[in-house]
């Protein structure tokens, strides 16, 4: 266990876009909990890139909720105050120019109902000048990389025909994701990642990203997403329950906390703080080890 526990650095990376809802809380909480089972380090970092949908207030609220729930952080990253260290890592890559929009690109390819459009490499030779306008493409390389994560396996993609190449900076100014979020987990030291299984198929990419800019893989956990009675994910604009109205109705946070814990299936009591969590999780660390996931503490 003493290996697991070494020098670790984890993060919650909530994009400030609105209010936290219980599914952003679950994935904080399970965050948070495999950081502090690790006595590692875990950092909060404000995903702000896209301009257009940034909240001022959202920031504030969402340290709110989480000091609230008892999640706490050791320090904080703004990725919008990060641009320059993104424009350094894409001048790194073989990159080329794209006037391409997303119609243009959907009439040239087919996809599949539901499955991500393959850029069929339309600008790759025009050698473009930088422009207002256009985007800036990343030439996928040749191959297949693969991404391993603790719960979910191995899932391996060769860039060039299952995705293409991808934007990294958008026409709009905008780093991509894809870019950032490798960036600042290198340049901060994220040795773990927990997020959302809906991000576990671009992983690849990330990877891919990481080895062209000679960075080290975190560890990954992707974990399930939070669902209503239908079954949907969970999502702001489907009108999620937020953490900031439970706590400014009164609710206390230990039951929301247990809610969240048995939605995982776990065996909590009625109410139960963030710190009492941590043993059952502790506890499972070794699973980790042995690729078998840590989502089911069980017993108390």
């Amino acid at each position: 266990m003493s290996d697991l526990r070494a020098a670790r650095t984890g993060r919650f990376a909530p994009s400030p876009t609105g209010v936290m809802h219980l599914g952003n809380a679950r994935t904080a909480l399970l965050a948070w909990l495999h950081t502090r089972a690790l006595g590692g380090r875990h950092l909060l970092r404000f995903e702000d890139l896209d301009v257009g949908r940034t909240r001022p207030w959202a920031y504030d609220l969402t340290r709110r909720d989480l000091a609230w729930l008892g999640l706490t952080w050791d320090a904080e990253v703004v990725q919008s105050e990060r641009r320059e260290r993104y424009a350094a890592a894409l001048g790194r890559l073989d990159t080329y120019r794209c006037q391409c929009t997303r119609r243009q690109i959907a009439e040239a390819v087919s996809a599949p109902h539901g499955t991500e459009a393959v850029y069929p490499g339309t600008c790759r030779p025009a050698g473009l000048p930088p422009s207002p306008g256009a985007a800036v493409r990343w030439r996928a390389p040749d191959g297949v990389v693969c991404a391993h994560d603790s719960r979910l396996g191995t899932l391996c993609q060769s860039l060039s025909s299952d995705i293409g190449d991808f934007v990294l900076l958008r026409a709009d100014g905008a780093y991509a994701y894809h870019l950032a979020v490798v960036v600042d987990d290198a340049e901060q030291g994220v040795t773990d990642v927990v997020r959302g299984e809906d991000l576990w198929p671009s992983t690849p990419r990330h990877v891919a990203l990481q080895q062209a800019l000679g960075f080290t893989s975190p560890r990954y956990l992707h974990v399930p997403l939070m669902t209503d009675y239908r079954g949907q994910r969970l999502a702001k604009r489907g009108g999620a329950p937020s953490v900031a109205e439970l706590r400014e109705a009164g609710e206390r946070p230990e039951r929301v906390l247990a809610s969240l814990a048995r939605s995982l299936g776990w065996d909590v009591p009625a109410e139960v703080s963030a710190a009492e969590l941590l043993t059952p999780y502790a506890r499972n660390l070794d699973r980790l080890s042995k690729n078998e996931g840590i989502l089911h503490p069980g017993e108390r």
